[in-house]
């Protein structure tokens, strides 16, 4: 079979479209697709005369040059060139890309042993499913004997640059886009292999012409010949199979003509690759354990409960749960999303040229409801990009503490790119405002809210929700194609049909932000209840977890229930157990060591207060004598020593004041611990920062306590009081001088992210 760079194309977009193709067969309507195929024959017809007009006339082939007489050509330009070469499977696989090429007679000697395969031989070779033997022989699927045919869009010749050194060619491929993919540059290293095998030596070296402007990019050919090689294998290992690839939806599905075709045979099937984001490896994980549908994968959610550590941090996706709101046909909550808007709504739409950075229409839709007030921002040309711009912020200023509500990161990336190209908005100006602080309303949804949908498209989402467009074929991909023709011919109803598709769009997203703030306002207390029509289940909530882990056991095959159930008779019956003796006590678990009263090890005797603090009288009446006894830490030269303190107060009654004096109040606090081992604790929590974890393993390792961190909490609690006078009079400080210093310490707590 002849694999040409049209087949070469699409192997590198996806496997199915590649078979698709080489059996022949026709993509149903894709606009998009129709559109960007055209476009890249105009742009070829285009760019072939140009670049004629640039050489001179007799330095360029008159027509499609002879294949075979390339080597003796004086021409330095041609267009159209048609080439074919032979490919073997087994020679790609055993060259090595890194490894020089072998001589080309030695090349010549090979190819002359090897027998051209008759027509008679060809037609024992396996066919493609659905194709009979009398199918003409080029389009028969064999892995050992294959032709590489390739029409490069124009052939550059270099002259010698010495005696005895044959000319150089350079293929070159246009595009029209301005920005290039790797792809593109793979399907020019193709144009340069098989440049090479008809040649006979190495293409080192192709151009790309591609954008608006013909912008010529020089690519090195042989760096990516490696890598074309084992696509080519690829091919073959396609080819050499009787069924064709697993079928699997990606990111160019939208771009391709088979689109609907694949889609609905996933469907159909059921394919885990209905689910967007779900990557290669997590399928193919999932298929090792056997699970193929997105039905299978739905019945394997399990909710979880989070460590306290981790409730402040945004739960991870689960494609699980999402299988299981598609077929339980509810929408699932996960976490406690928020949405606040707390100002005048202001939902925003972008239309644009990607492959240019060029936003031709800005779409707002300012408050909810009949009272909505729509505007629409045109721009005919890249120049009045600035004009629109200015006008959206104009616009901004005059709503009263505008909230910009947008869906996805194509609108952050405009605000930030407009503002660097055009200039940010003035200073503490409403507009600045409202930029400052967008709404990303998919950012809300994503991994907390999981609607019956595959995807969280906006499309998908508000299609859910009830919302429907003007015309089927709305999408963002079609919006281009739409633009381009504008430009082309600046026909009206184009203009008028994207208009209309950025106004629906902000319409929807309305709705959507409606509708997820029912959802986050009510925060469903039970496995389910009714917002707006559709159902809506809180993951967390105990009932789900009580019924997700036991149910019923249901199959679409008869008598599996049956099978099932026999399954745990043998489990039951040797579960059965003879109690012979009484059941032995489980010992209690180890309680913390409690700190009892030992002996004082150290006396302190505090001098006597005759004085009332209150109304300052000398007072002669004596109370009796208190002691208390402290486990405390005495600080020495070069040690810490724990030791069993006692205190010993003379305290006196006021009878004017009617207070008792003479013990101090931090002596009050703590029963148990002296002042000392206070000071030392929060000396390392405060002053050294150690987590409060460590200070409390290290103080019970290094002392012998026993005492958990809740010991170190309930000190905190009454440290904070007694120095809550002093912490006053510090920030009443703060505030008198001219200076203030501010800095802010991120702190977790339970969970929970504070700052100090």
């Amino acid at each position: 079979m002849n694999l040409t760079a049209h087949l070469f194309e699409a192997v590198l977009k996806c496997p199915t479209k590649y078979w698709l193709r080489a059996r022949g067969e026709a993509g149903s309507g894709n606009e998009y697709a129709d559109w960007f195929r055209s476009q890249n024959e105009s742009y070829r017809t285009d760019a072939s005369k140009r670049l004629l007009a640039s050489q001179p006339p007799h330095e360029c082939a008159a027509s499609a040059p002879d294949p075979a007489a390339l080597k003796t050509a004086k021409w330095r330009l041609a267009v159209d060139v048609d080439l074919a070469a032979p490919f073997r499977e087994a020679e790609s696989q055993s060259r090595d890309p890194g490894r020089p090429s072998p001589p080309q007679s030695e090349i010549s000697n090979l190819r002359s042993q090897i027998p051209t395969p008759t027509h008679a031989s060809l037609a024992n070779v396996l066919l493609p499913e659905g194709m009979s033997g009398g199918t003409p022989p080029d389009s028969i699927r064999t892995a050992e004997t294959s032709a590489l045919q390739s029409r490069l869009h124009a052939l550059e010749r270099l002259p010698a640059e010495g005696r005895g050194k044959p000319a150089q060619f350079v293929p070159i491929r246009f595009i029209f886009r301005n920005k290039l993919t790797k792809d593109d540059r793979l399907l020019l290293a193709f144009d340069a292999l098989v440049l090479a095998e008809a040649l006979g030596r190495e293409v080192n070296l192709g151009k790309i012409i591609h954008g608006d402007d013909h912008a010529t990019l020089k690519v090195k050919t042989a760096a990516l010949a490696g890598e074309v090689r084992k696509r080519l294998e690829k091919i073959a290992a396609l080819l050499s199979s009787p069924a064709p690839p697993d079928l699997v939806l990606n990111r160019h599905c939208p771009e391709c003509e088979f689109r609907d075709r694949c889609r609905q045979k996933a469907i159909e099937k059921d394919d885990l690759s209905l689910l967007a984001g779900m990557s290669e490896q997590e399928r193919q994980k999932l298929r090792s354990k056997g699970i193929f549908t997105v039905t299978q994968l739905s019945y394997t959610f399990r909710p979880r409960r989070r460590p306290k550590r981790q409730r402040d941090k945004r739960e991870k996706y689960h494609h699980s749960l999402k299988a299981l709101a598609i077929r339980e046909k509810k929408i699932h909550i996960v976490g406690s999303p928020e949405l606040k808007i707390e100002g005048t709504p202001v939902y925003l739409d972008v239309e644009g040229l990607p492959d240019r950075d060029f936003y031709y229409l800005i779409g707002l839709r300012i408050g909810n409801g009949d009272s909505a007030v729509r505007h629409s921002l045109w721009a005919d040309t890249v120049e009045d990009e600035g004009k629109i711009w200015r006008e959206f912020l104009a616009i901004l200023d005059t709503v009263e503490k505008p909230v910009l509500i947008h869906y996805g990161r194509y609108e952050t990336t405009f605000l930030r790119r407009m503002s660097e190209r055009h200039g940010n908005p003035a200073e503490r100006s409403v507009a600045a405002t409202g930029i400052a602080s967008p709404v990303n309303l998919l950012s809300v949804i994503f991994a907390q809210i999981y609607f019956p949908v595959s995807s969280n498209g906006l499309k998908d989402t508000a299609g859910f929700l009830g919302f429907t467009w003007a015309n089927a074929d709305f999408s963002g991909l079609n919006s281009v194609a739409w633009r381009h023709r504008w430009e082309e011919l600046l026909d009206g109803t184009t203009k008028v049909k994207l208009l209309t598709y950025n106004a629906q769009d902000c319409e929807a997203l309305s709705l959507m932000t409606d509708r997820v703030g029912q959802l986050v306002g009510q925060l469903v207390a039970e496995s389910s209840t009714q917002s707006g029509g559709a159902h809506v289940v809180h993951a967390d909530a105990e009932q789900f977890h009580a019924k997700s882990k036991w149910r019923a056991f249901i199959s679409p095959v008869n008598g599996f229930e049956k099978i099932n159930a026999a399954a745990h008779w043998d489990y039951q019956r040797h579960r059965v157990y003879a109690r012979s003796a009484t059941a032995a006590k489980r010992a209690a678990p180890p309680h913390p060591r409690s700190l009892r009263p030992e002996q004082a090890q150290l006396v302190i005797v505090w001098p006597a207060s005759h004085g009332c603090p209150k109304c300052q009288r000398k007072v002669r009446s004596k109370a009796t004598k208190k002691s208390t006894t402290v486990h405390d830490i005495v600080f020495g030269r070069h040690s810490l020593k724990r030791r069993v303190v006692k205190h010993v107060f003379r305290t006196y009654h006021c009878r004017q004041c009617r207070v008792d004096f003479g013990m101090e109040e931090r002596f009050r606090l703590f029963r148990q611990y002296g002042w000392n081992l206070v000071a030392y604790l929060f000396f390392q929590l405060v002053e050294l920062n150690i987590p409060q974890l460590t200070v409390v393993r290290h103080f019970n390792r290094l002392f012998r306590f026993d005492r958990s961190t809740s010991t170190l909490n309930n000190m905190k609690t009454r440290v904070t009081g007694y120095y809550g006078e002093t912490k006053q009079r510090i920030l009443e400080h703060i505030i008198r001088g001219r200076l203030v210093h501010a800095d802010e310490t991120r702190a977790n707590s339970k969970g929970k992210t504070g700052f100090v």
